[in-house]
């Protein structure tokens, strides 16, 4: 090696050093112990669970008057103020709503070929299908 070589080697050398000393530690990224609130000029500490705060849960009152559970259906009014729908008689309803399907969804074999509800489910599947193989190759 000549003179030149040895002498550019040793400035590239300092300027890495000194650039690595200007870089910054990431201290911004540690996790706080426990996060602390201004409430009423007072300062308090939340706790917090594994994902954040913890969040109080609702208890939504029951009802447990059975005539009011025969005449209205409860649960139905979603504003703070009115009341719930009156249950009205059988025969005032449609007759499509006694044969809804309330179970699973119908099968394949109980669906017919020629409805759309049916190729939309073959279609689901094979999108399944193809999913689950493509989770599967190696490259």
């Amino acid at each position: 090696m000549n003179y030149s070589s040895v002498y550019t080697l040793f400035n590239v050398r300092c300027m890495i050093s000194k650039f690595t000393s200007y870089i910054p530690k990431n201290t911004y990224a540690k996790k706080d112990s426990a996060s602390v609130s201004m409430i009423g000029g007072a300062l308090k500490k939340k706790k917090l669970g594994k994902l954040g705060p913890v969040m109080e849960k609702k208890v939504l009152p029951v009802e447990t008057d059975p005539e009011k559970l025969v005449k209205y259906a409860c649960g139905s009014n979603i504003y703070k103020t009115g009341e719930d729908a009156i249950l009205k008689e059988d025969k005032e309803y449609p007759d499509w709503l006694w044969n809804v399907r309330l179970g699973p969804p119908p099968t394949l074999e109980e669906l017919d070929p020629e409805s759309k509800q049916y190729w939309r489910y073959i279609r689901k599947m094979a999108m399944k299908r193809n999913n689950q193989l493509s989770k599967i190759r190696k490259f």
